[in-house]
């Protein structure tokens, strides 16, 4: 029945308010990143960071694991009690946590944005190296941690890092960890949970409230700690105004080939600081880039990267906003798959000088495995760009994405010839 209907007319807030619930229920805040975690401090004695976008649910996920645990402490820099035991040094940190004293097993210590401390890298040093079984440390981070701050002292092979990504389609429907790289069994996700992820973007918050006034204060608020404070206290940039100038002219142009030349013409500064201000930009998990892949491709065009959003609902064309959706997965998936130990995976587009190109290529251990096209609508023909890239590069999987394709419970993988598959179907399948 619809909800308009005269049965519903008097009831219709409350059946609004239980469809609500149900939404919430079905995008259960239990993420993959907690099986991973988990599965870290099972295997490995090293430190872990887990680092990604504000308000993508780091803090969140460690408190709850911590919360999971007999024992776990929680210190965060921006805490002025926090960081005065933190200044005092590893000895005050491990007489908080009772490191001296008998335990049953080792109590968690969550240290959230201490990238922001200038010696932050000699603190967790000799905090790891003095009580290496005593503890299992957690690092937070809304930064990349290897950019913004340097040490004499390296932490190499004291540590493993983790990029943690927004909700995706296979988070949202199966949150599970697999032993393979992709899961064999496709879900469908719901229609209505399906529009709200892509119109919301994929971060907690948003997506769980799915409304539009929350949707355009929390986005408002994340812009303004992003350029007003993230950027201010970790980099030197004073031009913050042209930052977010810049900020602003790749949302409208995302998946096209990037000229820093244009770009620098249009903020007033020079190429160098464009290159600069987006390393920062990427540093700050506001967007990433993709490379053209240029083994094995006769004629390859090796050009300037194309630029995407870690929240594809800023990007307002459709289309394009399709296209960050389906790359932001791809992302996810090479980094969840590279930071769990199956191998090397990362993520490129195809074109050649005859202006052939097709969206993405993934390679594992170095060689192309799978190829998408992304289309808005399964009445767009085979690409024969698809063709033309299998042949040269021995692809095993080739697919064109469409976003109007109804769901279909059939793996996508056991393909290997170019092929119009849902989108949803296959982006099930990844992580």
């Amino acid at each position: 029945m619809r909800l308009d209907s005269d049965h519903f007319k008097g009831n219709r807030k409350i059946v609004v308010t239980i469809y609500h619930i149900y939404l919430k229920m079905v995008i259960s805040m239990k993420r993959v990143y907690e099986k991973l975690v988990r599965e870290h401090f099972e295997q490995n004695r090293q430190m872990l960071f887990l680092v990604g976008p504000r308000q993508v649910g780091k803090t969140t996920l460690s408190l709850f694991l911590g919360e999971e645990s007999s024992d776990y402490f929680y210190f965060n820099w921006d805490n002025q009690d926090h960081r005065l035991t933190i200044l005092e040094g590893a000895k005050a940190i491990a007489q908080k946590v009772g490191l001296d004293q008998l335990s049953t097993s080792p109590p968690i210590v969550i240290f959230d944005e201490i990238h922001k401390y200038r010696k932050w890298k000699d603190f967790l040093k000799g905090l790891f190296d003095t009580y290496p079984q005593r503890l299992r440390i957690i690092v937070t981070g809304s930064a990349q941690l290897d950019v913004f701050r340097t040490s004499s002292d390296s932490l190499m092979g004291r540590y493993f890092l983790y990029r943690m990504h927004p909700l995706s389609i296979a988070e949202i429907t199966h949150p599970e960890l697999t032993r393979q790289e992709l899961n064999s069994k496709p879900s469908s996700i719901n229609p209505k949970i399906f529009e709200n992820l892509l119109k919301y973007g994929g971060f907690p918050e948003p997506i769980l409230k799915s409304n539009t006034q929350f949707y355009n204060r929390w986005k408002r608020l994340r812009h303004q700690q992003l350029f007003y404070e993230d950027i201010r206290s970790l980099t030197r940039i004073q031009e913050l105004a042209q930052i977010e100038i810049l900020a602003e002219l790749l949302r409208y142009q995302i998946g096209q080939l990037t000229s820093f030349s244009s770009l620098a013409r249009k903020v007033n500064v020079s190429i160098d600081t464009i290159r600069r201000w987006l390393t920062t930009l990427q540093a700050l998990y506001y967007c990433f880039s993709i490379r053209p892949w240029s083994k094995n491709i006769s004629r390859s065009l090796i050009k300037e990267p194309k630029f995407y959003l870690w929240d594809w609902s800023l990007v307002e064309n459709e289309g394009a906003k399709k296209e960050n959706f389906v790359a932001s997965h791809l992302l996810k998936a090479i980094h969840f798959w590279t930071d769990r130990g199956l191998g090397e995976y990362d993520l490129f587009f195809l074109r050649d000088k005859e202006k052939r190109e097709v969206d993405f290529l993934i390679t594992r251990n170095q060689k192309p495995w799978i190829i998408i096209e992304v289309k808005s609508s399964k009445n767009h023909s085979l690409s024969s760009s698809l063709f033309h890239f299998q042949a040269q590069l021995k692809a095993k999987h080739v697919f064109q994405l469409a976003f109007d394709m109804a769901h279909v419970d059939k793996n996508c993988f056991s393909e290997t010839g170019p092929i119009i598959v849902p989108a949803q179907t296959f982006l099930s399948q990844l992580v």
